[in-house]
């Protein structure tokens, strides 16, 4: 009998914009997409909740001396981008002068994204749209997690397909490992008609969903999805679990964890998560690099994902005031996650 759902899988979508909830994290098992499993072997097997279990809000600091406390031992920074770097398609106050003066003290630079509406080729186009000098190999996505994570599971000698629930920027990067693809785009606008008798047919060579932000979301999408995991066995995989996001500067909008809620809530599988604060994109960093991660600053404004990212990836961590978090959030009782460090925007590491 086919799979049919209801109000259950609403209420996932909409608790899924409103709280964090936690999904699979990957730890990637082989290079040079990510550190061999010797490295999760040394990190052993803490939980997310070990993590998050620090000291009161008391031991969150304000970066007052920039140079003493933070640059003189950091090597290399990872930005997140939206309500980092930019909001929506515009850029926050000073960040071309901090990138410029970071890059003259030699400090190497990488974006980290869990926005997979784009490429990594995509996002090279944004940043220099707002007249950044950011070079290819610099810019993660998770986008591009997710096709790392499934060129290192060797999916495409699998033969299968991959559903895609999600924009452009995720079959860009499927292109790129040559594996195939339907939905995404192509699904936009899409209906279906609950007549008698009526059954959605869906192609049985899809091995895995992947679920990424997807402005298009409808509920063709939705079924089809739920029919290729709960009836084909796909892989349920999510770009990332973002309750908000930033689309345009003047309002938070619903992320991509209310589309990968829905698909949850219909399912009742848990996904594998590639984006933040999944441990794939930091491993294959410092695994391509050879870079020290106490040398290794995560700069970020959400304290669920990229904080979280950080912390528990042993990285040095500052929280920016500039995106989704505000300081009374930060500073308050029910927070458990704390970064080193908090800044207004990252205009503060020169001031």
């Amino acid at each position: 009998m086919r799979n049919t759902f209801g109000l259950g899988m609403l209420a996932f979508c909409v608790g899924s914009c409103s709280a964090f909830t936690v999904p699979r994290l990957l730890r990637a098992s082989s290079s040079p997409i990510a550190m061999a499993n010797a490295a999760a072997a040394r990190r052993g097997s803490s939980s997310m909740m070990a993590t998050v279990a620090t000291p009161g809000a008391a031991s969150v600091k304000r970066l007052t001396s920039p140079e003493e406390e933070l640059l003189k031992n950091t090597d290399v920074f990872i930005f997140d981008c939206d309500g980092v770097i930019w909001r929506g398609d515009s850029l926050i106050d000073k960040v071309p002068s901090v990138l410029e003066k970071l890059r003259a003290m030699g400090k190497r630079m990488f974006f980290v994204t869990n926005n997979s509406t784009k490429s990594r080729k995509g996002y090279k186009s944004k940043f220099s749209s707002l007249g950044l000098d950011v070079q290819d190999e610099e810019i993660f996505s998770s986008s591009f997690a997710a096709a790392a994570y499934l060129e290192q599971k060797n999916f495409k000698a699998t033969g299968k397909k991959v559903y895609v629930i999600g924009e452009v920027g995720i079959g860009e990067e499927l292109d790129l490992i040559g594996v195939p693809h339907i939905g995404g785009p192509a699904d936009k606008g899409k209906t279906i008609e609950l007549t008698p008798g009526y059954a959605l047919e869906i192609d049985h060579d899809v091995g895995a969903v992947v679920v990424g932000f997807d402005r298009h979301f409808n509920y063709h999408k939705i079924q089809y999805a739920q029919l290729a995991i709960n009836e084909n066995g796909a892989e349920f995989i999510a770009t990332n679990m973002d309750a908000v996001t930033h689309l345009t500067d003047a309002q938070e909008w619903a992320g991509a964890g209310s589309m990968v809620g829905c698909i949850k809530g219909c399912t009742g599988k848990e996904p594998t998560l590639v984006g933040k604060p999944s441990p794939l994109m930091i491993d294959y960093i410092v695994y391509k690099y050879k870079i020290p991660k106490d040398k290794i600053c995560m700069v970020g404004d959400r304290l669920d994902t990229d904080i979280l990212f950080g912390k528990d990836n042993g990285l040095k961590t500052v929280l920016t005031l500039s995106g989704v978090t505000s300081e009374e959030k930060l500073l308050g009782a029910a927070n458990k996650i704390h970064p080193d460090f908090f800044v207004s925007s990252i205009a503060d590491f020169f001031p």
